[in-house]
């Protein structure tokens, strides 16, 4: 499915496309793909993620710079006129040219900002790699390599940041879509280590990150949050300097803040951090109850979701048709309870009832059904009937039984199944060949419930004994 945008995120993002003649056409068209499904879900301007994109060939080309495309139209456009330029593989020759052009200011890279390059590569470079990739990891940039072919594994692995499971990927090139998410939560994490972002987001809170700037001994934070479109609701608080996170909550639903985070210090000066989130929609309990464990005189009742926000639930029960309600209490902090002492074979109406810390209410219902109590056969017998015939009889179940089902399972022959109205108990079972052993079970049947079944195994004597037949009962 698609995936929901990443914002809240600040960096500057290389893309190094191999565009030498080692490359069909084919696949430079399906890196291409890659690349824009790779960046589709940032968020893109001078306060979010800029990107750049070189050529890797006989020469190194710049095909954009980062402060060129700031908007996801315009950086997709970008990358589907980008045409393969054919050339030799010289990945050194682009690598420095990064380090000196790109990662500058001429190129609109920004100072104070994570530096993220992600190489695709068909695993072949006709030149030396490893002095100038290592310059560039020395400048903090965080290295990203995805392998197309055969490529040296010891080679790449060391090109690529450590450790090299988390930043090094081989894939055919038809199967670049399976590691795009895996890669797009690894230039994230890049992206916001160094800056203030939002983690746990529900629909009423979220926890705030940042990196370690100052000390309980060298100042302290002011926070300041509002939602976007009512800056006057502002709220401030104040934070020790040794804190890196901190939990907003009874925010409203579905809502953006701007928040900023201001390092107070009279030792160093840093700048403000400043991030924008977006609350979840609310969500609401119980948004489904589960009957389940139904006996004669009990039911297990469960619902979902289970929120911080509800203080408890009221469960009310009582028989359908009727005016009889009885009320359990349950702890905010669980999703089910058991309800007891119940009417058998009786409809009860079940109400959850949701008591928000706010004061607000929410209550769904479900019907659940008791059993009937004694939903077995009684007493099974068996009388010769002769011609390996014998009469199979019982004594009623309990209830509102609808009818009976007999099977025999017969050593010779094939099995039966047998079924009778609730006024019938007994049945006569044929072609039971002397000398075997079979097993006759009778099963009521109800409406709202199973009925148990009852079983014996039944001997047929052979034919030069007396005639007659052995049973016994099965444990």
């Amino acid at each position: 499915g698609p995936r929901p945008s990443i914002s809240n995120t600040e960096g500057d993002l290389l893309l190094l496309l191999d565009s030498s003649a080692s490359v069909s056409h084919y696949e430079f068209s399906r890196v291409k793909e890659f690349m824009w499904d790779l960046l589709q879900p940032f968020t893109f301007g001078p306060k979010d993620v800029q990107t750049s994109l070189i050529h890797i060939s006989t020469t190194p080309t710049m095909e954009f710079p980062f402060d060129q495309h700031l908007s996801s139209g315009a950086l997709k456009q970008a990358i589907q006129r980008t045409q393969q330029l054919m050339g030799d593989t010289n990945t050194g020759k682009a690598l420095s040219y990064a380090k000196e052009k790109l990662f500058s200011g001429e190129a609109g890279a920004r100072p104070d900002v994570p530096k993220v390059l992600v190489w695709v590569t068909d695993g072949f470079s006709s030149d030396d790699i490893s002095e100038p990739m290592q310059l560039l990891k020395d400048m903090g940039v965080t290295v990203f390599i995805v392998s197309t072919g055969r490529g040296n594994y010891l080679e790449l692995s060391a090109a690529a940041s450590q450790p090299p499971e988390k930043h090094l990927h081989f894939v055919d090139v038809d199967d670049l879509p399976i590691i795009t998410r895996e890669l797009q939560d690894g230039i994230r994490g890049v992206i916001q280590a160094n800056r203030l972002h939002a983690v746990d987001v529900t629909s009423s809170s979220f926890r705030l990150i940042w990196p370690k700037l100052l000390s309980q001994e060298t100042g302290y934070y002011t926070l300041e949050y509002a939602p976007t479109d009512a800056p006057a609701r502002k709220r401030t608080k104040q934070v020790p300097g040794d804190h890196t996170s901190l939990v907003l909550s009874n925010l409203a639903p579905k809502t953006t803040y701007e928040v900023a985070l201001i390092p107070e210090s009279n030792i160093h000066f840093f700048p403000p951090q400043t991030t924008r989130v977006t609350t979840l929609q609310e969500e609401i309990s119980p948004a489904q109850i589960l009957i389940s464990e139904s006996g004669p005189r009990s039911f297990h009742v469960s619902w979902a979701p289970l929120l911080d926000t509800v203080m408890g639930y009221q469960v009310l029960y009582g028989p359908l048709p009727g005016n009889s309600v009885r009320t359990l209490e349950v702890d905010g902090r669980h999703n089910s309870t058991v309800v007891e002492n119940l009417a058998p074979n009786t409809t009860y109406l079940v109400t959850v009832t949701a008591i928000y810390t706010s004061g607000k209410e929410r209550s769904l219902s479900a019907k659940a059904c008791t059993l009937e109590e004694g939903s077995k056969v009684r007493h099974l017998r068996f009388e010769d009937m002769g011609s390996n015939t014998l009469k199979a009889s019982w004594d009623s179940a309990d209830g509102k039984v609808l009818g009976y089902r007999v099977r025999c399972r017969r050593q010779a022959g094939p099995s039966s199944v047998l079924s009778v109205s609730a006024q019938v108990h007994s049945v006569l079972l044929t072609d039971l060949a002397s000398g075997t052993t079979n097993k006759v079970c009778v099963k009521p049947v109800y409406k709202n419930q199973p009925g148990k079944r009852l079983c014996r195994v039944v001997h047929m004597q052979p034919a030069t004994e007396a005639q007659g037949y052995k049973h016994r009962q099965r444990a």
